[in-house]
């Protein structure tokens, strides 16, 4: 990153990109990303730490839009790149970048409570090792499981109140049911590729043999 002149990145969907680039300080070095380069634009940044991050401000308010700015405020690498929103304000309403100083969120901070909506109903137990689960077709991971819900990881769409057919499955038994997604966020992980994390409900599961699949991959009590 040079001293002289600032580097910026800027993200933006495309037809606002020419009138957001002509704010930006004449001199600077000035790279451009679509929103639905936000991925190529993370690599970027991460590789040029940049003084200035620039964010449109409708993206800035989609679930995408604040993980990016999660994921670059959680990167210590980059404390010294400058977050900024820009575009049109919203009537009383905060943007991502604002929400991202606040206390964190599930999305910012995965690693607390299992449940983080609050709304648990039945003991969830912690998987022991990496447990599928199939949703809709597509595999996902399970991170806690209940007789009537879980917690999954999936890098498919997940949105709340999606609707699912899940199967849990190995070699002692098969567990069919429908499903509906409570909440849902998406995450840019430093370590891994984006992906959603959800909290799904299952309609009219199995409970015995949800219990069953339960214990036998759970992880087991000290």
């Amino acid at each position: 990153m040079s001293s002289s002149r600032p580097c910026v990145v800027l993200i933006s969907p495309p037809d606002l990109l020419p009138t957001l680039e002509e704010s930006i300080e004449a001199g600077s070095e000035l790279l451009v990303f679509s929103d639905v380069e936000a991925l190529r634009a993370l690599e970027v940044i991460s590789r040029r730490r940049p003084d200035f991050v620039v964010i449109e401000r409708a993206f800035s308010k989609t679930p995408r839009g604040a993980a990016f700015i999660n994921r670059i405020r959680a990167d210590p690498t980059l404390i010294a790149s400058v977050v900024r929103v820009a575009g049109p304000e919203s009537v009383d309403e905060p943007s991502s970048a604002e929400r991202a100083t606040a206390a964190p969120t599930p999305a910012q901070k995965p690693t607390g409570p299992l449940d983080p909506r609050g709304t648990r109903r039945m003991p969830r137990f912690r998987m022991a090792g990496p447990v599928e689960i199939v949703a809709d077709g597509n595999i996902a991971t399970i991170v806690d499981l209940s007789t009537i819900g879980a917690q999954i990881v999936s890098s498919a769409v997940l949105k709340p109140n999606q609707k699912l057919r899940v199967i849990l499955a190995d070699d002692q038994g098969t567990v069919r049911c429908s499903a509906l997604v409570a909440w849902a966020s998406f995450e840019i992980p430093a370590k891994s590729g984006p992906h959603y994390r959800a909290g799904v409900e299952f309609v009219d599961a199995d409970s015995e043999g949800v219990a069953a699949f339960c214990r036998r991959h759970r992880v087991d009590e000290p």
